[in-house]
This record gives structure tokens, C-alpha cells and sequence, in this order.
């Protein structure tokens, strides 16, 4: 396996396949726009290909906070539904592990929904520790 970086709109349209699994409320077009529209604010993407075929997708940015230091945080991370179970994710986390260490990041982050029991217990398996409580206000105005 290896990491590769997102770099064409071809592969970009091959890993919003992927990505719409996490992402749902998204149609193809507009999640493509906003990618781009991150991507101008330093997110990035990484996949993984299995037998030719996008299997595991993460976009990610880097960042500095009081309270992490130096921090690289995963925003989306998926494998796709057939090729769950192939080691794809911990091979992309521990990718991961080492950017960050490359990079001189302090601290790894990421969020999961509380209802993603599976993920969870993924991500324990790969020594994420559960350090905070995320609270959000998502109808600002509304």
C-alpha cells in the first residue's frame, strides 16, 4: 500500500466517490466545489488505492493552537464499504502518525460522530484517546 496525494481532478473525482460515503448530504458537484474551496485554506487529501480502485480517502490540514501546539487535524477519513477490513485504515493512520512527526506536529486530532460506534472502537484500536468533548452550534442564525 501507499499514500498518495491528491494532484488532478481525475483523481479527485475518483476519491469524492469514496468521500460521498462519509458525506451523504453532499451531490458529487458541490462536494468537488468545496473541496476545492478548503483546498484554497491548506486542506489537503491522501488515498490509498487496492487493486486499482480508490479504497481509503482522508482530508486533512495543519495548524497551531494554544491548547495543541503544532497539530495536524483529520477532517474526513473513510475506507470505502467494500474494502473495509483490509488493514487500508490503519495503513493510512499510521501514515499519518509519521507525516505528523515529519511535519513537527505536536499532536494528532480528529473528531467522530457519537453515533460511528464502529469507527470508534477503530479508532481506539489505533491509540486515539478520547481527550475532550466536542460541542457545536450548527444553526447559527437559525
Amino acid at each position: 500500500m501507499q499514500v498518495q496525494f491528491l494532484k488532478s481532478d481525475q483523481e479527485l473525482s475518483e476519491v469524492a466517490e469514496i468521500l460521498l460515503q462519509l458525506r451523504p448530504q453532499y451531490a458529487k458537484e458541490k462536494l468537488i466545489a468545496q473541496i476545492k474551496e478548503q483546498q484554497e485554506s491548506g486542506y489537503q487529501i491522501v488515498y490509498i488505492e487496492l487493486d486499482g480502485k480508490v479504497s481509503s480517502v482522508a482530508g486533512f490540514v495543519t495548524g497551531q493552537k494554544l491548547g495543541w501546539g503544532k497539530y495536524l487535524y483529520i477532517d474526513d477519513l473513510v475506507t470505502n464499504e467494500s474494502q473495509r477490513s483490509t488493514g487500508a485504515g490503519s495503513f493510512l493512520i499510521n501514515w499519518f502518525k509519521d507525516y505528523a512527526a515529519e511535519l513537527g506536529c505536536e499532536q494528532l486530532h480528529l473528531d467522530s460522530g457519537v453515533q460511528k460506534f464502529p469507527a470508534h472502537r477503530f479508532y481506539l484500536r489505533e491509540r486515539f484517546k478520547i481527550s475532550s468533548h466536542h460541542f457545536s452550534i450548527t444553526d447559527i442564525g437559525g
